[in-house]
């Protein structure tokens, strides 16, 4: 201690406590494995993106597009000013070169201020875990659409609780927990789940969809996929941007 004065030793755990149900670890127990240490990602502002945590998979820090393919090949988004990538509209969709399963997801978006129509015109882009899943990208800042369409909407499914957008030209942020489906064989053993966070609210609290996303149809899980695969990023034909993107696989975390 700065002041000279010595620290007490207190416990460090126990092995005379009863054994938790379900676990073989006593309560307080002193010979569990203490979780990993990771340094927290910083919160972002308008001006800069914050920092990601220290075990994240960075797929978009503003410098390229290097974790990113388009339809044919290499992606064609545009790089831009405040280390953000921007929609090249009718160039198509990207996605990353890495595939993914259950994660923790962070992506900050921004609407185009330039407004030339309403309702799903209008900031229209989304979000695709295992390039099957939607959640709804759109400038929803009075603007009237479908609910099922707005800003933190698992499309076509359910919409978000509330509606926590922001003006157009502001930056969003999307924090998901995604867990991926299981099939044995051709039966589904468990869907998808889906927790949102809106600009630091919550608008999906552990929904379970009703399958991969569909455009005026009914979701399904009539065709089984593996238990990975690409974050999609959609090219809907507005130019939205995007921002400081990364990912942490928690399969093993979900999985204990």
């Amino acid at each position: 201690m700065a002041d000279g004065s010595k620290i007490r030793e207190l416990p460090k755990g126990y092995s005379d406590t009863p054994v938790i149900p379900g676990t073989t670890w006593r309560v307080h127990d002193i010979d569990r494995p203490p979780p990993p240490v990771v340094e927290p990602p910083t919160f972002s502002t308008q001006d800069h993106a914050g920092r990601p945590p220290s075990d994240a998979v960075v797929l978009f820090d503003g410098t390229n597009l290097d974790a990113w393919e388009g339809r044919n090949g290499a992606a064609s988004w545009n790089l831009v000013d405040g280390g953000a990538m921007e929609v090249a509209p009718r160039t198509g969709d990207i996605r990353t070169k890495e595939s993914f399963g259950s994660c923790q997801l962070h992506v900050e978006w921004s609407a185009p201020t330039a407004i030339h129509a309403d309702s799903q015109g209008r900031g229209n882009s989304g979000v695709f875990l295992l390039g099957l899943y939607e959640v709804q990208v759109l400038d929803g800042y009075q603007n009237a659409t479908y609910a099922d369409g707005l800003p933190g909407a698992v499309y076509g499914q359910y919409p978000p609780l509330v509606n926590a957008c922001v003006a157009p030209g502001a930056w969003h942020v999307y924090d998901i927990v995604f867990e991926t489906p299981e099939y044995d064989g051709e039966t589904l053993v468990s869907p998808a789940f889906m927790t949102v966070f809106h600009n630091g609210l919550i608008v999906q609290h552990r929904q379970q969809v009703q399958g991969p996303t569909k455009h005026r149809q009914l979701a399904s899980y009539d065709k089984p996929h593996g238990p990975a695969g690409p974050l999609v990023l959609q090219d809907h034909g507005d130019p939205v941007r995007f921002r400081n993107i990364w990912l942490r696989p928690i399969d093993s975390f979900l999985a204990t």
